[in-house]
């Protein structure tokens, strides 16, 4: 009697696994997209597939540095004109740099400064009067023939964006005895046009502080010319420093900016301050990447 008590059990509980292994399998065919499958909502994907290896991805941390591995250093200001063509990147349709920054900024996802130094920090209101102009332009009323003051709301472009400056250290490393840079941070440059008319030069609207935004910009792409399925993040793009860029600044007793070392000759034929800025920023460059060579002998 207990031999046959077993039997049924066994035969009840094969019967249930049989039941649920075939409920599964229905399942996982029904789960299965083919050319004569019903298209969900969920399958309307502008791409073969999801694409989510950016979302996922995991940021690689930065060396650490103690204060006392670093023999010598020197801060460097660089400025990326995104009319060059390395640099188009900076100003895609979609993936725009300053849209990036904005929708970051907006969502609280990191800070905006009102200084290089990173010492005064700009709050929301401010943010949002630096990126939404109000312009008030007299108009004629067609009726009365009035003159009335028409209040417009002009946001910053994207496209009037066509410089960046990015604030960064050389360092040299003896605990690994290498040079290495790391990126202070990134500033967009921007000149309205009652600027321009009034002869204003071009300054920053922000700057924000690179190593809080560097896991924000992880999650962000960057457009690939080459290879739409082979996307860069902006982390990526700045820590391999895919950029074209000029020195504009290097440190030094009295503050000066490379131009300020030139002024045009009034007698001169041909105003040749621009080239020769051009070429004191390649020797700067030159002295940065050969100061590593210079402490070995061979």
């Amino acid at each position: 009697m207990k031999s046959f008590i077993n039997f049924f059990a066994l035969l009840f509980c094969s019967s249930m696994v049989i039941t649920s292994s075939y409920a599964q399998n229905n399942q996982l065919i029904g789960e299965i997209k083919t050319e004569s499958s019903v298209p969900t909502e969920e399958s309307f994907v502008d791409d073969l597939v999801s694409k989510r290896l950016i979302v996922e991805n995991r940021l690689l941390l930065q060396q650490p540095i103690r204060e006392a591995d670093i023999a010598w250093e020197k801060r460097v200001q660089r400025v990326v004109d995104t009319r060059e063509k390395l640099n188009l990147p900076f100003v895609s349709e979609e993936l725009n740099l300053f849209n990036t920054f904005k929708t970051m900024i907006m969502n609280g996802e990191i800070s905006a400064f009102s200084d290089e130094s990173f010492k005064n920090l700009l709050s929301p209101e401010d943010i949002e009067g630096k990126m939404i102009k109000m312009d008030t332009t007299m108009t004629l009323d067609p009726e009365t023939y009035e003159e009335k003051i028409l209040i417009t709301r002009n946001d910053v472009n994207w496209r009037d964006i066509k410089q960046y400056r990015i604030k960064e250290i050389w360092y040299f490393d003896k605990q690994r005895s290498v040079m290495d840079v790391r990126i202070i941070g990134i500033a967009p440059i921007y000149q309205s046009h009652q600027d321009k008319e009034a002869g204003i030069p071009p300054a920053p609207m922000f700057w924000v502080y690179y190593p809080e935004c560097r896991m924000p910009l992880s999650k962000h792409r960057v457009f690939n010319d080459e290879n739409d399925m082979a996307p860069m993040t902006w982390a990526d793009l700045f820590d391999q420093r895919v950029f074209s860029s000029y020195i504009y600044k290097r440190s030094n007793v009295l503050d000066y900016r490379l131009k300020d070392y030139y002024v045009p000759d009034p007698n001169a034929e041909e105003d040749r301050t621009g080239i020769d800025i051009l070429l004191y920023s390649e020797k700067i460059k030159n002295e940065l990447l050969n100061f590593e060579h210079d402490l070995w002998e061979y």
